[in-house]
């Protein structure tokens, strides 16, 4: 079991791409943490894996420092840190408006600035950790119907650049992940927002795939546990396209 001792947390963890990291993540040995805006749901994955799970709403700093504290006085401090969690309202450019702006990006791209700036610290103390941001393919080639989510997921590959490169000297590791179409409630929820016109969406991005299907939450969890673990010792400041070869770059 790769990541046997350590301990990790889990941003949106209740259902999708983070359910099935958590779950990954115990299987390689490691104590899972999960955090999530729906916390009987997140209990009941933390109780799959006896792991432990608490609310958390990334986009509030308080929220992150109360989650953050109450996993290391649970299970211990955290070695690996995957910020997942992530959410979109479907609309065309000109149709959203600054409430919407401002909920995207604080959850998408200041909730992993505000995990990142918790945990971090302590992982450079102690010269060891790993942190795996899932950002997305949106944030490299552009996703119709989601510019302020693929604004913030391009902020995302950036600032996972940065932190590589500032953590590196303490032997702490950042990488990112980069889904394409996933089936996961948040890619379906494009039809339930859009009607027909977010129907057409998802099916374009599952058509640009080289694969020409939809992917499953496990096969990005497994990159996201190769990126935690010594597996990928010598990987920092990456960003792992994980999308049926939407691109290729």
């Amino acid at each position: 079991m790769r990541l046997e001792g350590k301990t990790a947390f889990v941003t949106g963890g209740a259902s999708g791409i983070g359910a099935a990291t958590a779950r990954r993540l115990a299987a390689e040995g490691a104590r899972v943490a999960i955090g999530d805006l729906q916390e009987d749901a997140a209990r009941e994955v933390a109780g799959e894996l006896d792991g432990f799970a608490c609310a958390l709403d990334v986009a509030d700093t308080g929220s992150v420092r109360a989650a953050v504290a109450a996993a290391e006085e649970t299970l211990g401090e955290i070695d690996v840190l995957v910020n997942n969690a992530g959410t979109d309202r479907f609309s065309f450019f000109v149709n959203t408006d600054e409430e919407l702006w401002d909920f995207v990006l604080a959850v998408n791209l200041r909730g992993v600035l505000a995990m990142t700036h918790a945990v971090l610290p302590g992982m450079q103390q102690r010269r060891s950790g790993s942190i795996v941001n899932v950002a997305s393919e949106a944030g490299r080639v552009g996703s119709q119907g989601s510019a302020v989510y693929t604004a913030a997921k391009a902020g995302v590959i950036g600032f996972t650049k940065v932190i590589a490169r500032e953590a590196a000297r303490y032997r702490v590791r950042c990488n990112a992940v980069a889904p394409g179409p996933i089936e996961t409630p948040l890619l379906n929820a494009a039809p339930a927002m859009l009607g027909e016109v977010g129907e057409r969406l998802k099916q374009a991005m599952v058509d640009s795939t080289a694969l020409k299907r939809s992917g499953e939450p496990d096969e990005v969890a497994a990159a996201i546990v190769f990126l935690a673990g010594e597996d990928a010792s010598y990987v920092t400041g990456q960003t792992l396209n994980v999308s049926g070869g939407l691109s290729m770059w």
